[in-house]
């Protein structure tokens, strides 16, 4: 995360996403109700587009590689993933920023944790949100889908360990009937995976 230039005004947050720049805050959660063109455009991207699509750079160089990758009817979704990265990229400051649209089948990351990172947006348009707990606790909060969450990595300046948010992702394995998840994940570029 660039430093803030102390001539230059900073670009308007909008809230919630601005209580993230408070010591004591480590998430930050945006309910949010996407409707049906979005989610059926989400439905088609599960079963059509990619089981994978990571790219890193700015948001003009993300949205040409994205629609190059777009399954017929899936426009709602990419529009919407678009405009949560450029959200992410006026909060974060950063000029390019890691997109990762992944559809997630199975356990993929059962247990609590901090990422390696400044900043990390996610939001899970099918399927269970990602699980958080505060460090002190044991009490799980469920994240449901389309909910937009902000979490503080290790790498977000002036981060501690008091206080701090742990998060995974949802088991899904032991469910009766088989869950994809199509989650993206927006953070850092220099994120794991893009080495």
């Amino acid at each position: 995360m660039r430093p803030a230039c102390p001539t230059r005004q900073r670009p308007v947050i909008p809230a919630p996403f601005q209580d993230i720049d408070r010591s004591e805050c480590f998430i930050v959660q945006e309910e949010r109700h996407t409707g049906q063109e979005i989610m059926q455009a989400a439905a088609l991207w599960n079963a059509h587009g990619p089981d994978l699509f990571l790219s890193r750079g700015t948001i003009e160089i993300l949205e040409i590689e994205l629609r190059t990758h777009l399954p017929a009817g899936t426009q709602a979704l990419a529009d919407d993933a678009l405009n949560l990265a450029c959200r992410y990229q006026r909060l974060s400051g950063t000029a390019e920023i890691r997109f990762r649209l992944e559809k997630v089948r199975h356990d993929s990351c059962r247990r609590f944790h901090v990422d390696n990172v400044p900043l990390r947006l996610l939001c899970t348009y099918t399927g269970p949100g990602v699980q958080w707990k505060h460090a002190d606790s044991e009490i799980i909060h469920d994240t449901p889908a389309c909910w937009i969450t902000l979490l503080k990595g290790r790498l977000y300046p002036g981060w501690s360990t008091k206080g701090a948010v742990l998060h995974r992702s949802p088991p899904i394995s032991d469910l009766p009937v088989p869950v994809t998840r199509l989650l993206l994940t927006l953070d850092h570029p220099d994120a794991c995976g893009m080495g």
